[in-house]
C-alpha cells in the first residue's frame, strides 16, 4: 500500500495540475472550458480537504493527544483558501480574465506554501505517528471528489 506522503502528496500534484489546466482555458478566453476546469478543480480541492479535515487530521490528532499545533494550522489555511475559491468563483462566472488570472496565482502561491508545510512536516510525522496508516491512506483513498 502507499504511503500516507506518496498519496497525499500525489493528490496535491493533481489539484496543482486542475489549477494550472483552468489558467490555461483563462489565458485563452476558453470560458466554457474555464468553467469546466474551474468546477472540476473545487471539487478536487474539496474532496482533498475532506480527506485531511476528515480522516487524516483526525488520525494525527487520536496518535498525538490532542487538536492543536500543526493540524489547526492547516486546518486555518484551508479556510483561507475556501475564501479565496469564493473570490475567485466570482470572478470566473463574471469571464474576467484579468481578475481571474490575478487570484489564481495569488491561491497558487498560498497553496504552495501550505502543501510544503504538509509535504515536509505533517505527513512524515503522520507516517510516525499514525498506527494504522493503510486503513488511513485506504480510506483517504475511498473518498472522490463529487460534483458542485
Amino acid at each position: 500500500m502507499t504511503t500516507i506522503s506518496a498519496f497525499m502528496t500525489g493528490d496535491h500534484r493533481a489539484c496543482d495540475a486542475q489549477l494550472a489546466d483552468l489558467e490555461s482555458h483563462v489565458e485563452a478566453s476558453r470560458w466554457p472550458q474555464a468553467r469546466t476546469a474551474w468546477a472540476a478543480f473545487g471539487a478536487a480541492m474539496r474532496c482533498h480537504f475532506r480527506r485531511e479535515e476528515e480522516i487524516l487530521f483526525l488520525a494525527f490528532e487520536r496518535a498525538t493527544g490532542g487538536g492543536g499545533g500543526p493540524t489547526y494550522v492547516m486546518r486555518m489555511e484551508h479556510e483561507q483558501m475556501r475564501a479565496a475559491f469564493g473570490q475567485l468563483d466570482v470572478a470566473v462566472r463574471a469571464e474576467d480574465k484579468k481578475r481571474v488570472l490575478a487570484l489564481s496565482e495569488s491561491l497558487m502561491v498560498l497553496i504552495q506554501q501550505h502543501n510544503m508545510k504538509e509535504e515536509q512536516i505533517l505527513y512524515p510525522m503522520a507516517e510516525q505517528l499514525v498506527e494504522d496508516g493503510d486503513r488511513v491512506v485506504g480510506e483517504m483513498q475511498a473518498l472522490r471528489p463529487e460534483s458542485s
